[in-house]
């Protein structure tokens, strides 16, 4: 690539700028190759999206010309917007932020290993190649069976909890969890309400009582779905009905039916994604499945986890964590 751009300088009189594509995963790659050799114009694309497999992502390329080669291509207060930029352009074309991104991917800063998160602890740049503040990202710390008790400190320092020298019983908890079939790697919500349940006082804000979910075809019509909770909120029970599209949609529908009255901050809580999992395929249908909610309250996200043999009650542990865990929040602050 430098080479070509060197080349074309001879001969042109007008300034040389590259437009790359992606289809040998080195868009970004070619496009600083060829401002090192002289080109003054970059194109490229939010995200690195376009046809085929993509072009040059401008949310790796800038950081990196800016940061890695030091050259002025925005402001250090729009650098810092980077991250917002790329997932607010994400929702609006509806299509799921990238995790593992470079610079502005929610893994981009993500540390799991015990040495890692001890490394990061007592130097950042030991693990990371700059700062997650420059482009607006954050250092997010992982736990899952691999971690040791450091990374459940460092998480609970940053989510203000105090662990009060329990953290080998939670260590150990989430690796009996985890061989359940529980992955809170993937789940971060659901382990912030582990750490945050273990705070002396602490109450449930809502309890579910039952849960009772009906899917029937009436008069060869369109399969009906119906989901009946009984919740109990301090000393009041409350027992709704509602329709959905599927099991799932109609427990969310009953659930915000009986919360949303106690908590209004519940009627800004959206579900955003919902993923399954069978974890053992050979056991056909008696396989144990994982359920994983992803829900929002603004630009915030989070995600829960739910496992049993039962996909209903998969999906009920994984809502009730979804929708107490924003309710627990707000009572901290």
């Amino acid at each position: 690539m430098a080479e070509i751009v060197r080349e074309a300088k001879k001969v042109l009189t007008v300034p040389v700028g590259i437009h790359a594509h992606n289809d040998s995963d080195l868009a970004v790659a070619n496009s600083l190759a060829a401002v090192q050799a002289g080109c003054t114009m970059v194109q490229g694309t939010l995200n690195g999206w376009g046809e085929r497999c993509g072009n040059a992502n401008l949310m790796s390329v800038i950081p990196a010309l800016q940061l890695k080669l030091g050259l002025d291509c925005i402001s250090e207060q729009n650098l810092e917007r980077l991250t917002e930029v790329s997932r607010t352009a994400s929702e609006i074309a509806n299509l799921r932020p990238r995790a593992h991104a470079p610079y502005v991917g929610a893994s981009a800063f993500a540390h799991k290993a015990g040495a890692h998160v001890a490394a990061v602890a007592r130097s950042p740049i030991t693990f990371e190649h700059i700062p997650p503040e420059k482009v607006g990202n954050g250092r997010r710390i992982v736990v899952s069976e691999l971690s040791g008790r450091g990374n459940i400190r460092v998480r609970a320092a940053e989510l203000g909890v105090e662990l009060r020298g329990n953290e080998a019983d939670l260590v150990a908890r989430i690796k009996e969890l985890e061989n359940q079939g529980y992955q809170f790697e993937a789940a971060d919500g659901s382990l912030e309400l582990m750490l945050r349940r273990t705070q002396p006082g602490y109450s449930e804000p809502f309890e579910v009582l039952d849960v009772v979910v009906i899917s029937q075809r009436r008069s060869s019509k369109d399969m009906f779905v119906e989901a009946t909770v009984k919740i109990k909120v301090r000393d009041e029970v409350s027992h709704v009905v509602a329709e959905g599209s599927g099991p799932v949609d109609a427990m969310d529908h009953a659930f915000h039916k009986a919360l949303d009255h106690h908590f209004p901050l519940l009627r800004q809580i959206h579900l955003c994604d919902f993923k399954v999992r069978i974890l053992d395929p050979e056991s056909a249908t008696a396989a144990i499945t994982r359920v994983l909610v992803e829900s929002s309250l603004g630009s915030d996200r989070w995600s829960t986890i739910g496992v049993s043999q039962n996909i209903i009650e998969a999906s009920c542990e994984a809502l009730k964590d979804a929708l107490e865990l924003p309710l627990v929040r707000a009572a901290k602050t």
